[in-house]
C-alpha cells in the first residue's frame, strides 16, 4: 500500500528532473557571452555519431540472446561483413543495405542461419 507521502515524493522528483532537464538544454542561452567548446571535445564530438552507431549495430551483429555468436554459422556476420566491404568500396548507404540483405536473407531463409 502507498505511503502518503509517496504522492509527494514523486511531485518532488518529477519537478527536479524537470528543472535539471531544463537548465542543461538552455544553459548556452543563460550564459551572456558566446561559448566554445575546446578544440579537443570538437574534434572528438566528431566521431560521436559514428561511435553511438557502432554500438548500436555492434552488439545486434556479435550477439544473439545476450550470448556471443559461438558459430560462424550466423547470416549477420556474412551480411555485416559485405555491407561493410560494400561501403569502404563504393560509400553508397543504399548499396550497404541491399548488398549486406542480399547475403543476410537467402543464408537465413534458406539455411536457418
Amino acid at each position: 500500500m502507498n505511503s502518503p507521502g509517496t504522492d509527494l515524493w514523486s511531485l518532488a522528483v518529477i519537478v527536479g528532473l524537470a528543472a535539471v532537464t531544463v537548465l542543461t538544454r538552455c544553459f548556452f542561452f543563460i550564459l551572456d557571452r558566446p561559448w566554445a567548446l575546446p578544440g579537443w571535445a570538437d574534434r572528438a564530438l566528431q566521431y560521436a555519431p559514428v561511435a553511438a552507431l557502432a554500438a548500436v549495430v555492434a552488439p545486434e551483429v556479435v550477439m544473439q540472446h545476450g550470448h556471443l555468436v559461438g558459430t560462424w554459422q550466423d547470416a549477420r556476420l556474412f551480411g555485416a561483413a559485405v555491407g561493410a566491404l560494400l561501403y569502404f568500396w563504393r560509400r553508397s548507404v543504399l548499396l550497404t543495405i541491399a548488398g549486406g540483405m542480399a547475403v543476410y536473407l537467402p543464408l537465413h531463409m534458406s539455411l536457418g542461419w
